[in-house]
């Protein structure tokens, strides 16, 4: 098998500009979600119970147990970490010799801490799936630079692509269980193939591309979601296919879903991470990392290479035929020639999904299990060919501590996987289950499903905030991101992901007792707090109550339709249906009960206090200069800046071709030259006599 190096080294850089996205997002937002005038303060949610120091950070593993050590509340002690871990992770982006296991060990863990305090803005798939991603970022990344000595060179790569195997199994599992749960919902969208007609506009935060998709014709949206189903579900397997052309295939396949994902939504940086997945499908030769690799000499071929190659030509072509025909097959594709459409319809039906799947879970359990066999066989061969005692035995160790560490994350891994076929999670081996158990707090690894069910198929639901200041005249307050005015156009905020937006959206779909962050979110309001109507309008002038809070607020619930080409000018229709949230004031009883029965009544009056400390000093100092910029601003900002550092390196970095030719003048120079009567001298008693006379051929 070719090697992986450069697709390691794209994966670790992918995941450090992740890192740094979603650090430096969350730190745009800590004041008005954690901070101690926030919606849901982090300092309620770490309460020492009389539990021992490692105890409670086992329990609970957050760092921010150590705040206080620092002269920190906790709202504080997050900001300190994700401005580090923002730090650290651009390093890691820029410098390789900052892609280090223990970097990225800190990473994960700064991370995991957040997510423990994070509540239900950091309850988010996308979240789980960057703890999962950063774990495996740490055992892919090198612990030293390898040697450039032949021996040191095999040492490193008889375990090297073990972890990174690892990789390529989480982006099955997210794609494949998110394929799967689609069908298993019964969602009447995805089984009349009709999902999309209704996603662009439904969907949490779409783009302006998003509008211009929704008026495709919907032959086209069916057809999408036939294409959907197969890339999510048929091309997966494909993943652990020993033919590199198919894995290549499933490649590029999944790039442009990813793509289009990000073209007309803005899901933050969970396209950015699945695209960063990936790049455990490549391998150097196909990115031309090894020198001469794109130049193949014409060369006589043995027999059986040549064989193999025509049973994986063949291999190929059966996989081609086999995708080709049960797309048409199971989706009833027909061509109207008289339209001009291509008709599309499912022809299955759920029971019969259901005992496919049943009849597929476990053999693709056992796929994952052999190709892992397969690259632990591959490793054991390269350990054998290290040469020298001592590089073998570091290696082996090497290769025991990381083989051993594979076999357990890929057991872990096969519990939440089994989740998306209930027969297979109860055939699972029991060691796995108690494996999984025991470090199930520490979000080793999750289960995945995007896009269960289709929401808003009657209307886009919307809630809309109301402020007075005399319970008669009511103004509307409007958020930054999310559809409120019917003239804005949505924006493009990839990579930031406004947390609040998005709860907004999920607040939308039930009654407001299903989300008791709202009620804090009224109550911030009327006291006219300032951390948290930057999260509404960053911009506080904005902000229709700047100068003094409303008297009262309600909710609204509308339905909202995207507009149609030529209509009017607006990007929205919407439509009032009914009261989300009765009108409140200070005071209120109800409102009053709402905020006891969640318990998020303030029990102690907030006193206000200046910063004790330099450290607390610095981080208000930081946040001060930061805070004029708007988050996607800041966040592209730091896009901007390191591309500018990669193209100010790449410029910097000398080529490699002159740099061949310099180090051959240096052997040159270094090789003593020798007096060229002398070699004649040496060179003639070793002539053959009978041939001394004869005329030199020409060349």
């Amino acid at each position: 098998m070719a090697s992986s190096r450069v697709p390691q080294q794209l994966f670790l850089q992918g995941v450090a500009a992740v890192y740094t996205f979603a650090f430096a997002s969350l730190y745009t937002q800590i004041p008005g979600l954690y901070g101690p005038e926030g919606i849901l303060p982090a300092r309620r949610t770490l309460r020492p119970q009389g539990k021992g120091r490692w105890q409670q950070l086992w329990e609970t593993p957050t760092l921010l147990w150590e705040a206080p050590r620092l002269g920190l509340d906790t709202a504080q002690g997050l900001e300190l970490l994700t401005l580090l871990g923002t730090v650290l992770a651009l390093g890691a982006l820029l410098l390789s010799s900052l892609r280090h296991s223990f970097v990225y060990l800190l990473l994960w863990i700064a991370y995991l801490s957040a997510c423990q305090v994070g509540q239900v803005f950091l309850y988010f798939q996308w979240d789980s799936l960057l703890l999962e991603t950063g774990f495996l970022a740490t055992l892919v990344a090198p612990l030293k630079k390898p040697s450039k000595h032949k021996g040191g060179r095999a040492g490193a790569l008889c375990h090297e692509s073990l972890p990174f195997w690892l990789v390529r199994w989480l982006l099955f599992r997210l794609m494949f269980a998110s394929g799967v749960v689609k069908l298993t919902s019964r969602c009447p969208a995805w089984w009349g193939l009709t999902a999309l007609t209704y996603h662009y506009e439904t969907q949490c935060l779409p783009t302006p591309a998003a509008w211009f998709a929704h008026h495709l014709p919907v032959w086209l949206h069916k057809l999408s979601v036939v294409a959907t189903f197969l890339i999510e579900i048929a091309v997966p397997p494909l993943f652990f296919a020993p033919v590199r052309r198919l894995r290549l295939t499933a490649f590029y396949a999944q790039v442009l879903l990813q793509v289009l994902i990000i073209v007309t939504g803005n899901y933050n940086f969970f396209n950015l991470l699945t695209l960063v997945l990936t790049t455990s499908l490549l391998d150097d030769r196909h990115l031309s990392a090894e020198p001469g690799l794109r130049c193949h000499k014409k060369v006589p071929t043995s027999w059986p290479r040549a064989l193999l190659t025509m049973l994986s030509l063949l291999l190929e072509l059966t996989a081609y035929g086999l995708l080709a025909y049960g797309t048409v097959h199971y989706f009833g594709l027909e061509v109207d020639w008289q339209q001009h459409i291509i008709v599309s319809k499912t022809t299955f039906t759920f029971h019969q999904f259901s005992q496919w799947l049943k009849t597929v879970t476990l053999p693709t359990v056992w796929l994952g299990a052999a190709s892992l066999t397969c690259e632990l066989l591959i490793a054991l061969w390269r350990w054998i060919q290290v040469r020298g005692w001592l590089r073998k035995f570091f290696a082996s160790i090497q290769l025991s501590i990381l083989g051993a560490a594979t076999v357990a994350l890929f057991l872990i891994s096969l519990v939440p996987y089994s989740y998306v076929e209930s027969g297979t999670h109860g055939r699972l081996w029991t060691g796995a289950h108690r494996l999984y158990s025991s470090v199930e707090h520490l979000q080793l690894t999750s289960s995945y499903g995007l896009f269960r069910r289709m929401t808003g198929l009657g209307g886009r639901p919307e809630v809309v905030l109301e402020g007075s200041y005399d319970g008669h005249h009511w103004t509307e307050i409007e958020f930054m991101y999310k559809p409120g005015n019917v003239s804005r156009p949505p924006p493009f905020l990839i990579p930031h992901q406004p947390r609040l937006d998005w709860q907004m959206w999920f607040a939308a779909l039930g009654p407001h007792t299903h989300s008791p962050w709202f009620t804090s979110l009224v109550l911030r309001l009327l006291q006219g707090k300032e951390p948290v109507i930057r999260l509404v309008q960053h911009h506080v002038a904005k902000y229709p109550f700047h100068e003094r809070p409303p008297t009262y607020l309600r909710a609204q619930r509308y339905k909202y339709w995207f507009s149609k080409p030529g209509e009017t000018s607006q990007w929205w229709h919407r439509q009032w249906v009914e009261e989300f949230f009765p009108s409140v004031s200070l005071g209120d009883p109800g409102l009053e009960t709402l905020l006891r029965q969640f318990g998020l009544q303030d029990r102690s009056p907030l006193r206000a206090r200046s910063p004790s400390n330099a450290l607390a000093q610095t981080l208000n100092w930081v946040r001060t200069q930061l805070s004029p910029l708007e988050p996607p601003i800041l966040l592209w900002g730091l896009l901007g800046a390191v591309v500018t550092v990669r193209v100010v390196q790449t410029l910097l970095a000398p080529c490699p071709l002159q740099s061949s030719k310099l180090s051959r003048e240096e052997k040159r120079k270094q090789t003593p030259k020798k007096d060229p009567r002398a070699a004649s001298e040496q060179a003639a008693p070793n002539s053959n006599s009978s041939d001394s006379g004869a005329p030199r051929r020409k060349k």
